[in-house]
C-alpha cells in the first residue's frame, strides 16, 4: 500500500490513464476502468458472497513496524515521500540503510500476539472478512515459507521460538474460528529475493533491476519462487477465501506500451527522467490462478491494477469513490494513522468510520479498514475504542449493511439508500458533528410505493407515519424522538 497522490508524480498518474493495467497508480481511475468479468461459476457465486459480507479488516504487519515507518517503501529508490529513508544510523547512505533495515528481523519479537482478542474485537464491530499481509514488498514472509529464510520462523528472529511463530496461520485460525472469511494479501514483487534486486545490480526503482527478457532464466527463477509461496499459503493454511495481490506493476506488459511510455516521458519531463519505468514482467499469472483455485476452489483474486480477468473485485486505496460502481469492488481505508504501524496515531472518529461504511455501501462496494498492530503484537487502545463504536452503531443498524445493494440515487441530501432483493428499502440518515437539528419530514421523492408502505426506525420499534403521493413518499419524524436521533451517529428508517 502506498500514501494518497501529492503534486510529483502528477506525470505518472496520466501515464496511468493510459497504462491503467500495468502500473499500481492506477488506482486513482479506478471508476473508470474496464472491468472484465469472471466466468468461473464458484467463483461467480463466492463473489456474490462476498459482495453481502460488506466489512472487512485489513492488517498490515512486518518488521518494518519497529520504525514507526510506512511498510517496504524505503527501500525503494524513488523520490517520493513515503520512500523517504529517516531511520537507521545513516539513511543517507542507501545500502546500509537497506542492510539495517532487513537486520530488524534479528529484533523482531512481539511476544504480545494475541490474534484471539483481535477476531472477537473485530467480529464485535461487525466485520466478516480478514485480509492480513503475508508478505509485502520488502519480502518479509510472515509466515513460515520452506522458500525463503528472510521469515518471521527462521532462527535469527527471536520470535521464531514462540509457540505462535508461524504468524499468518495463527491469524487465520483465530479469525475462521469467529466466523471470518480468510484473505490473503501478498506482495509480487519482492525487494529481498535476489532473482527480483539481483545484487550485482543497484535498484533503480521499484521495479526487477534487471531486464527480464534478456535473463529469462533468471526471471523464471522469480516467477517460480513466486507461484511457490503462492502455492504454499493456499495448501498450508487452511481454507483461504480471498488471494489479494499487490504490486501491479509486475505484471504482463505488450511491447507497444512500453514504447509509449518511455517516448511519453521524455516528451513530458524536460529532464529526461524516467520515472516508474514500464517493464514487461510477466509472472505468468493465468498459470498460476489455475493452479490456485485447484487447491482452494472458488477463490477469489484480486490481481491489483492489473487490467483483465484476474481481478475479480476492484481496490479503490484510502478515498471513496464518487458514484457507485458497475462490478464488484472495496475501498480499503486507513483507520488510523498509517497502513503501517505509527507511533502516536489518531485514529477517525466512530461517527467518520460509520458515515464511511454506509457511503461506501450505499455505492454498492464494501469497506475493508486498516488496523495496524505494533512491535510488540498489540493494537492501540484507539483501534479497540473505534471498532466498539461501529459496533455498537451496527448491533442495532447493521439489517441496512449486510446483504443489501446500491439504489438510485443511492445519496440524496446527507440521506443514503440501500435495499434488499425483499424489497426492502433503507434510508440511512447521517447525523453530523454538533448537528442540533432535524427536519419534521424526510421526502423521499425516488420512491413511488405501488401500495401502503410501512416505515420504521431501525433500533426505536417505532412505527413513522408516511405518505406517499405521484411525488414520491414523506416520512414523518416525531418531535419527542428528535433529541434521541441526535444523539445517534447515523440513524435508518426501514421502509417494507
Amino acid at each position: 500500500m502506498k500514501r494518497s497522490f501529492n503534486l510529483p508524480f502528477f506525470i505518472s498518474i496520466l501515464t496511468c490513464l493510459v497504462l491503467i493495467n500495468q502500473n499500481s497508480f492506477s488506482q486513482a481511475v479506478y471508476e473508470d476502468e474496464r472491468y472484465v468479468p469472471e466466468t468461473d461459476p464458484l467463483v461467480l457465486k463466492k463473489l456474490e458472497q462476498w459482495q453481502d459480507l460488506k466489512f472487512g479488516l485489513l492488517m498490515h504487519w512486518g518488521t518494518y513496524s519497529q520504525w514507526g515507518i510506512v511498510e517496504s517503501w524505503s527501500l525503494c529508490p524513488e523520490e517520493y515521500g513515503w520512500c523517504e529513508r529517516k531511520q537507521g544510523s545513516n539513511p543517507q547512505d542507501y545500502f546500509t540503510y537497506k542492510k539495517e533495515y532487513e537486520d530488524l528481523k534479528k529484533t523482531f519479537n512481539p511476544t504480545k500476539f494475541n490474534p484471539d482478542k483481535w477476531a472477537t474485537a473485530a467480529k464485535n464491530a461487525g466485520m466478516k472478512y480478514v485480509v492480513f499481509t503475508t508478505k509485502h514488498h520488502d519480502g518479509f514472509s510472515m509466515f513460515d515459507s520452506k522458500y525463503t529464510d528472510y521469515k518471521i520462523t527462521d532462527s535469527e528472529t527471536p520470535f521464531s521460538t514462540h509457540p505462535k511463530a508461524n504468524i499468518t496461520k495463527e491469524i487465520f485460525n483465530s479469525f475462521r474460528a469467529q466466523g471470518f472469511w480468510a484473505g490473503a494479501y501478498f506482495s509480487k514483487p519482492d525487494w529481498h529475493e535476489p532473482s527480483y534486486w539481483d545484487p550485482y545490480y543497484p535498484p533503480r526503482d521499484r521495479n526487477v533491476n534487471y531486464e527480464p527478457e534478456a535473463n529469462p532464466k533468471k526471471w523464471q527463477e522469480f516467477v517460480d519462487f513466486t507461484h511457490n509461496q503462492i502455492l504454499e499459503l493456499l495448501t498450508d493454511y487452511g481454507k483461504v477465501d480471498i488471494l489479494w495481490m499487490d504490486g501491479g506493476w509486475v505484471a504482463k506488459t505488450p511491447k507497444s506500451a512500453i514504447t509509449s511510455w518511455y517516448d511519453q516521458q521524455l516528451q513530458n519531463n524536460e529532464n529526461g527522467y524516467l520515472k516508474h519505468r514500464i517493464i514487461n514482467q510477466d509472472i505468468k499469472m493465468d498459470a498460476l490462478v489455475k493452479k490456485a483455485r485447484a487447491k482452494q476452489p472458488g477463490l477469489i483474486v484480486v490481481d491489483r491494477a492489473v487490467h483483465g480477468i484476474n481481478q475479480n473485485y476492484l481496490t479503490p486505496e484510502n478515498r471513496v469513490p464518487e458514484k457507485p460502481l458497475p462490478y464488484p469492488w472495496e475501498s480499503c481505508i486507513i483507520a488510523g494513522g498509517s497502513w503501517s504501524y505509527s507511533f502516536n496515531a489518531e485514529y477517525m472518529s466512530g461517527r467518520e468510520a460509520v458515515h464511511t461504511l454506509v457511503d461506501i455501501v450505499a455505492k454498492g462496494g464494501n469497506l475493508l479498514l486498516n488496523i495496524a498492530p505494533s512491535p510488540e503484537g498489540e493494537w492501540d487502545q484507539g483501534a479497540y475504542k473505534l471498532l466498539q463504536e461501529i459496533g455498537d452503531w451496527m448491533d442495532v443498524n447493521n439489517e441496512a449493511i449486510y446483504g443489501t445493494r446500491s439504489m438510485a440515487p443511492y445519496k440524496f441530501d446527507n440521506i443514503c439508500i440501500t435495499s434488499k432483493p425483499d424489497g426492502s428499502i433503507y434510508l440511512i440518515y447521517l447525523v453530523e458533528k454538533n448537528q442540533d437539528s432535524l427536519p419534521s419530514e424526510i421526502k423521499f421523492s425516488a420512491h413511488i410505493p405501488q401500495k401502503n408502505v410501512r416505515a420504521e426506525l431501525l433500533g426505536f420499534n417505532t412505527r413513522l407515519k408516511c405518505t406517499s403521493s405521484k411525488d414520491g413518499l414523506t416520512i414523518k419524524i416525531p418531535n419527542d424522538l428528535k433529541p434521541k436521533l441526535l444523539e445517534t451517529k447515523a440513524f435508518v428508517i426501514k421502509l417494507k
